[in-house]
C-alpha cells in the first residue's frame, strides 16, 4: 500500500498531464479526467493485474473506459505504466498520433476498447464479464479468475443503455464486474441536477448491484472500495465516487476554478492554465513531466505485477499439464481464428424461408464451435436464433454451462454486450432481431466496424412481407443504410461490415459459412420470414463466395439482365419463365453482398454485369438498393415508400413483386 501523500501527488500529476495535452492542443476535456485521476491511479498502480511483458495476456484484468472524453487521464496513467511516451502525450489529438480524442483499441498499450458513444464501454466490460464467466465455466478457474472494471460517468449513467446494462450485470450476477462512477454533478452543457435527480445507488441495487459510496478523491477510500467489491461473490458492483470536476483547478485571478462546468469541455486557457499548474505542483513551462516519486511506484508496482504474473503463469503451466485438452481448446479459441465447421452434414429444407435455414446453420454452429455465444432480444423463436438455444440452454446466474444470451427487449445493449464478449477474447458471438429493429443497434454496428470486431448480426423480417403487423415492422429503407457500410472501408482497407441477403436456403448455408470464415469485420445477415422458393436446379450455391453471380437456367445470350437479392430472385426466376415464352431471353443475377462483388477483379465484375447491358433490379427496398449495381443502363423496381398492413401474399400482389409484374416491367423497359 503506497503512502496517502504520494498517492495524491501521483493524482495530481496525471492532472497535470491531462490539463497540459488539452492545453497543446487547444482541444479536448480536462475537467473530468482531473477529477478520475484519483481513482485511475489507485487502480492502475495497486490493483490491476497485467502482464508487463505480454499485453495481451489471457488471464489479465480488463479496464474499460466509457467516457472516452477522458482519454487524456487513461493516456496519463498508461503512460507512467511505459505504454506511452511523454512524446506521444504531446501529440494528443493531432494527426497520425497514438492519442486521439477518444482512445482507439491497442491492447498492446493498454486499451481494451474503443470509446465511442457515452454508454457503451461500460456495456462492452459487462458483455467482457459474461465471456469470462462462460470460458471459466468450461477452461476452470485456474486461468479465468481476473476482474473487469468499467469507468463511468454522470453521462453514461444517463444514456438509456445503462438501464440494459444494469439490468442484465444485476440478474446474471457479474461479480467479476466492477464499475467506478465518476458522479461529479457537472456536465457539458449544464450540472446533472437539472436533467438526472434519480437515486442511482437505489436503481442500482434494485437491479442487484452492490453498491459501495465513497469520496472518488481519496485514495485511502478508493483502496478500501476495490477490495471490497473484489471479494463480492454473488452480485456486479457499483462504487460511487463522488468527485470534483476539474479537481486542482484555478482562475485566472487565483480563485478556484474546481466543480466548474467551464473545465469540462474546453483547455483551461491562458493564466488559469499556468495558475492550475503551479498549483498542483507542476511547472507550466515544462508540465510533461513524470515526478520520480510517481514513476518508483510504478516502477515498484510493475516490479510486484512480474511476480504476481510469474506465479499465475506457474498456475497455468500446471493447469494445462493436467488439462492438455483444455489447453488445447484455449489457445485456439484466443487464437482469433475461424472455426472449423462441417457444413457437410446439413440438408437444408427445400422452399424454407431464410430464417429457417439460418435455424439450420445455428443448429451446426451450437454443436461444433463450442466457444460460441448466440443472443436474442426477446425473440428468439421468430428470430429463430432458437436452432442455437435448442442444442444448449440459456446462460443464467451461477451457470454459465449454457451458452445462449437472452438478452430481452434490448437491441442495442445486447449488441454492445457482444462486443463486450469478442474484445475479452475466446469467444464467437451472434446476436439476432427483427431487421426492421436494427435501427436501434446501429451505433453498436459502427462502433464494431470501427473496432473490426467480426460479431454476426442476425437479422431477419427483412422486408414489408411481415405483413399484418404493418409499417411499423416492416423495414424498407434498412438494407440501403446498412449496404452503405459495405462501401466504408475501415483502418485495414476492408469493407467495414460485410452484408448478406441470401436468395434461398442452400444460399443461406454459403453466407453463414462465409460469416464464420470472416475474422476481420462485424457480418450482417439478413433474412426472410415467408417460405422462398429454390433456386433453378444445378445452381452452383459456392459461387455466391463472389458477391454476386449468375444463376442456373439463364440464357448464355441474352436480351436483358435481371438482378436481385434475398427472396426476390426467386420472384425473378419466375418471371424469366414468362418471358422466356414470350421470346425475351435473360440472365439472372443473385447478388446476396455487393461488397464482396465489388472485391472481385474486374473481370469477373464485367463478367457478370458486363457494362452497358440492361438491367432490370427488383428490391424490396428502396430502389438505391440496387442502383449501383444495375449502373447507368439500369432500371430498379423497389418500395418508393413505407408498408401497408395485409397478408404478405397480398402485399406481393398489390405492391408488384410478382412474376407478372416482372414480365410487365421488363416488357416495357425493353421497348423504350
Amino acid at each position: 500500500m503506497n503512502d496517502k501523500k504520494v498517492m495524491t501527488l501521483a493524482a495530481d500529476n496525471i492532472r497535470i498531464l491531462a490539463a497540459s495535452m488539452v492545453e497543446k492542443a487547444k482541444s479536448g476535456h480536462p475537467g473530468g479526467a482531473m477529477g478520475g485521476a484519483d481513482f485511475i491511479n489507485v487502480l492502475f498502480s495497486e490493483f490491476l493485474v497485467y502482464d508487463p511483458e505480454k499485453p495481451s495476456w489471457e488471464g489479465r484484468d480488463r479496464f474499460f473506459l466509457d467516457p472516452g472524453h477522458m482519454s487524456p487521464m487513461l493516456y496519463s496513467a498508461l503512460a507512467m505504466q511505459g505504454k506511452f511516451s511523454l512524446e506521444e502525450l504531446k501529440q494528443f489529438r493531432q494527426w497520425g498520433s497514438p492519442t486521439p480524442g477518444h482512445p482507439e483499441r491497442d491492447i498492446e498499450r493498454g486499451i481494451e476498447n474503443t470509446s465511442g458513444p457515452l454508454g457503451q464501454g461500460h456495456t462492452f466490460a459487462a458483455g467482457a464479464a459474461i465471456a469470462e464467466k462462460f470460458l471459466e465455466a468450461r477452461l476452470g478457474k485456474e486461468v479465468m479468475k481476473h476482474k473487469i472494471y468499467a469507468y463511468i460517468s454522470d453521462g453514461g449513467i444517463e444514456e438509456e443503455i445503462s438501464q440494459g446494462t444494469g439490468r442484465i450485470a444485476g440478474i446474471l450476477g457479474l461479480n467479476n464486474l466492477i464499475m467506478f462512477y465518476d458522479s461529479n454533478e457537472i456536465q457539458l452543457s449544464t450540472e446533472c441536477n437539472v436533467v438526472m435527480n434519480e437515486d442511482t445507488e437505489a436503481k442500482y441495487k434494485a437491479w442487484g448491484w452492490n453498491v459501495i459510496n465513497i469520496n472518488g478523491n481519496d485514495a485511502d477510500e478508493i483502496r478500501e472500495a476495490i477490495k471490497a467489491a473484489q471479494k463480492e461473490e454473488k452480485r456486479p458492483t457499483l462504487i460511487i465516487g463522488k468527485t470534483v470536476m476539474g479537481k486542482g483547478a484555478l482562475k485566472a485571478d487565483g480563485t478556484s476554478y474546481e466543480h466548474n462546468i467551464g473545465t469540462h469541455g474546453a483547455p483551461l486557457g491562458g493564466d488559469a492554465y499556468i495558475n492550475t499548474i503551479k498549483n498542483l505542483g507542476g511547472n507550466p513551462d515544462d508540465p510533461f513531466v513524470i515526478f520520480p516519486e510517481v514513476a518508483k511506484i510504478y516502477a515498484d508496482r510493475r516490479e510486484e505485477l512480474k511476480k504476481i504474473v510469474a506465479q499465475r503463469h506457474a498456475e497455468e503451466a500446471e493447469w494445462a499439464k493436467a488439462n492438455p485438452e483444455k489447453a488445447a481448446l484455449m489457445k485456439e479459441w484466443f487464437s482469433g481464428n475461424a472455426p472449423k465447421v462441417d457444413w457437410s452434414v446439413l440438408t437444408q429444407k427445400e422452399g424454407a424461408a431464410t430464417r429457417a435455414a439460418s435455424a439450420a446453420c445455428l443448429g451446426v454452429l451450437a454443436e461444433q464451435v463450442p466457444n460460441m455465444i448466440c443472443a436474442s432480444a426477446d425473440l428468439s423463436n421468430s428470430d429463430k436464433t432458437d436452432g442455437f438455444l435448442k442444442k444448449t440452454h440459456a446462460l443464467q446466474a451461477g451457470d454459465f454451462s449454457g451458452a445462449f444470451f437472452q438478452a430481452g427487449v434490448a437491441e442495442l445493449t445486447m449488441a454492445c454486450m457482444c462486443i463486450g464478449m469478442y474484445l475479452h477474447g475466446g469467444v464467437i458471438p451472434a446476436c439476432g432481431t427483427f431487421f426492421v429493429f436494427s435501427d436501434y443497434m446501429k451505433p453498436a454496428v459502427r462502433m464494431a466496424a470501427l473496432m473490426e470486431v467480426p460479431i454476426k448480426f442476425i437479422w431477419t423480417h427483412d422486408a414489408f412481407r411481415v405483413g399484418e403487423d404493418g409499417p411499423t415492422h416492416e423495414p424498407v429503407e434498412q438494407e440501403a443504410q446498412i449496404r452503405l457500410m459495405e462501401k466504408l472501408k475501415n483502418h485495414h482497407g476492408k469493407d467495414s461490415v460485410r452484408v448478406f441477403r441470401p436468395a434461398d436456403a442452400d444460399e443461406t448455408t454459403v453466407c453463414w459459412a462465409m460469416a464464420m470464415e470472416n475474422t476481420e469485420t462485424p457480418t450482417a445477415l439478413i433474412f426472410s420470414r415467408q417460405n422462398i422458393a429454390k433456386l433453378p436446379a444445378g445452381n452452383d450455391y459456392e459461387q455466391a463466395r463472389k458477391g454476386a453471380y449468375v444463376v442456373a437456367g439463364s440464357d448464355d445470350d441474352y436480351d436483358i439482365i435481371l438482378l436481385a437479392d434475398g427472396s426476390e430472385v426467386s420472384t425473378l426466376v419466375a418471371g424469366a419463365e414468362l418471358l422466356r415464352k414470350d421470346g425475351v431471353k435473360v440472365r439472372i443475377v443473385s447478388a446476396p453482398s455487393e461488397g464482396l462483388f465489388r472485391s472481385q477483379s474486374r473481370e469477373y465484375q464485367e463478367s457478370v454485369l458486363p457494362h452497358g447491358a440492361k438491367v432490370f433490379g427488383m428490391t424490396a427496398g428502396l430502389p438505391v438498393t440496387l442502383e449501383g449495381l444495375a449502373g447507368a443502363n439500369g432500371r430498379v423496381f423497389g418500395m418508393p415508400s413505407f408498408g401497408f398492413s395485409a397478408p404478405y401474399k397480398v402485399l406481393d400482389e398489390k405492391l408488384g413483386y410478382t412474376a407478372e409484374n416482372v414480365y410487365k416491367q421488363v416488357k416495357d423497359f425493353l421497348a423504350e
